[in-house]
């Protein structure tokens, strides 16, 4: 595999800026407990008029993950940085997908934890029980499975259904979100997570005697127009930062 040192030099300083984010996402994802062994992605779109983007070395752990152990990738899966990896072709399928439909999608992430995989499963998917859900619930799309995502004809239906929302349930399948940047994909992604491990424990505790409190619908409202609006800003300058402290103490082999 390539080495740090010939791979930074090989690129931009704006594209190892973002392998740096990348490689950091992972890491988290890891560190937050929302892997499934080697077989979920993020990726990032790379600086350019190319339209390559960044995704995950296949047979890699995301604890493993580096700024130089990505593989940089076209629209049509050619392998433009090769790391000595390969890239998962259900992740390719899902992610050029919206990086070919939406300009401002910098990064997507997708995941298939056990309560968001859950609240997908769902007929009525996330309701808007609790604040943190009333935050990404006005940005939700759902899209229905359709098998292992090999088959680019699944791409056109992918992108009509996400439309230009940033949040997705992919029905029996898992959680996917859109950012403007890796931090912006990554925190929509911690709110829809926490907002279906909240749902899950919410409905548990339903009997004859235990029943669901509403919330106002003008509250409703008015958190749903925050969250619409509030989440990217708050990324970039309050969230990520302390997540790359988090990440210092914890893993910080990330950038190299």
């Amino acid at each position: 595999m390539s080495t740090q040192g010939s791979i930074r030099e090989r690129v931009s300083a704006e594209e190892w800026q973002v392998r740096v984010d990348l490689a950091a996402a992972y890491r988290l994802v890891a560190d937050f407990g929302w892997t499934d062994l080697v077989f979920t992605h993020i990726s990032a779109r790379v600086p350019g008029p190319e339209h390559h983007f960044l995704i995950n070395p296949y047979g890699m752990l995301f604890e493993e993950i580096t700024a130089s152990s990505l593989v940089k990738i076209d629209k049509d899966a050619n392998i433009v940085l090769d790391v000595g990896y390969p890239v998962n072709p259900a992740g390719f399928t899902i992610h050029s997908a919206i990086h070919e439909a939406r300009e401002d999608a910098k990064a997507v992430l997708h995941l298939h934890t056990p309560d968001g995989t859950a609240v997908a499963t769902l007929k009525e998917g996330l309701l808007p029980l609790n604040q943190t859900a009333q935050l990404v619930i006005g940005e939700l799309a759902y899209h229905d499975y359709e098998g292992v995502a090999f088959d680019h004809a699944e791409k056109p239906r992918l992108q009509k259904d996400l439309g230009q929302k940033n949040v997705m349930l992919l029905r029996n399948h898992g959680t996917l979100t859109v950012g403007d940047s890796v931090a912006a994909a990554f925190t929509r992604m911690y709110f829809l997570e926490r907002a279906c491990t909240m749902q899950v424990r919410t409905l548990s505790q339903l009997g004859p005697d235990r029943h669901l409190h509403p919330t106002a619908p003008d509250v409703l409202e008015k958190n749903v127009m925050i969250g619409a609006h509030g989440v990217s800003a708050a990324s970039q300058f309050l969230v990520w930062p302390s997540l790359l402290r988090r990440l210092e103490r914890n893993a910080p082999g990330y950038k190299e």
